[in-house]
């Protein structure tokens, strides 16, 4: 991808658990081999189960946590080659919004200080840093003299406004938002995105949107990554994702979908079991014990991640047996 701001290759993140004196020592492979382009001004969505390991990935793409194996580009330069005043220039470039908007916020902070604090950190001075926290209040839709007021003097969807103005305080060219709405309430949840769809436009933005929650991800991404047991297993165009999935996994998690135009033909294909732990992660291709289509050869052999001709990419070998 020409226009890629963000890549990751062979992206890897493995924690190890216990090691003492009478343990053995635990691996828990929460990301695996991750290969992923991210154009600039698309949003980019990770979706998957809870525990698939897309808010890892989402760390190691803001270098919040070291990769145990392969790299990630900014603009095609590899954090692994940045030194310490280069990285502190990064963190103005990538920023995150949060789940909770109230556990990110400091309960005993004002939330002026709280929009502030890494402009502070970041050298502005402080006339400019008064001007840029009343400026983001107004922008994301309340008042510049809310500044001196606490978290708990907000609400949940004002708090998470108030979150999208400090990751938006340095400028950023791209933020990771992990779950941003699935806090709120459904009747909340579209003005805030609403909001980060109107900032993108306007300032040219570039998301990488994590989420469970797949019918706000139709409505909002450009691409989707779909994640199972730490790898990407499918990718490609919403549309074209949503109209055809191709991995059983995929087919299964959108099947779920609640939808209100009650098509009797639809097919639904409840996924069995489940998701394995990733300290034993299954032999094989990982998903084949919950899988409807699996034959025998998936328990031997972990398919390639390959491109199929409309640019798709998929992570199957029986797929094409059946079409």
């Amino acid at each position: 991808m020409a226009d890629a701001i963000l890549s990751a290759t062979g992206l890897s993140k493995i924690f190890k658990l216990g090691g003492g004196l009478f343990q053995k020592t635990r691996q828990v492979r929460a990301v695996l081999d991750v290969d992923l382009e991210v154009a600039e001004g698309e949003t980019l969505a990770l979706v998957g189960e809870s525990g698939c390991g897309k808010s890892t990935l989402g760390r190691l793409l803001l270098h919040l946590l070291p990769p145990s194996r392969g790299m990630v580009c900014f603009r095609g330069k590899p954090y692994a080659s940045l030194n310490r005043q280069e990285l502190f220039k990064l963190r103005e470039q990538i920023q995150i919004i949060f789940q909770d908007p109230f556990s990110s916020l400091d309960p005993r902070q004002r939330v002026g200080s709280a929009i502030e604090e890494p402009l502070k950190i970041h050298g502005w001075p402080r006339r400019e840093r008064q001007k840029r926290v009343a400026a983001l209040l107004d922008r994301v839709g309340l008042r510049a003299d809310q500044a001196s007021n606490y978290p708990h003097q907000f609400s949940g969807g004002q708090r998470q406004r108030i979150g999208i103005a400090r990751a938006l305080a340095l400028k950023p060219a791209l933020v990771v938002a992990d779950e941003p709405v699935s806090a709120l309430d459904v009747s909340i949840q579209a003005s805030i995105l609403n909001l980060m769809h109107e900032l993108q436009e306007e300032l040219g933005l570039t998301y990488v949107f994590i989420s469970h929650d797949l019918a706000v991800v139709r409505h909002f991404a450009d691409r989707v990554a779909v994640m199972y047991l730490g790898r990407i297993v499918e990718l490609a165009e919403t549309g074209s994702l949503f109209a055809a999935p191709h991995h059983p996994y995929t087919r299964a998690l959108l099947s779920a979908v609640p939808r209100i135009d009650f098509d009797a033909h639809r097919q639904f294909t409840a996924i069995s079991g489940e998701i394995p732990s990733p300290l034993n992660p299954p032999s094989g291709c990982t998903f084949h014990p919950r899988c409807v289509s699996a034959v025998p050869a998936c328990a031997q052999v972990l398919p390639a991640l390959r491109t199929l001709p409309d640019g798709r990419a998929l992570r199957c070998d029986v797929v094409e047996v059946q079409a």
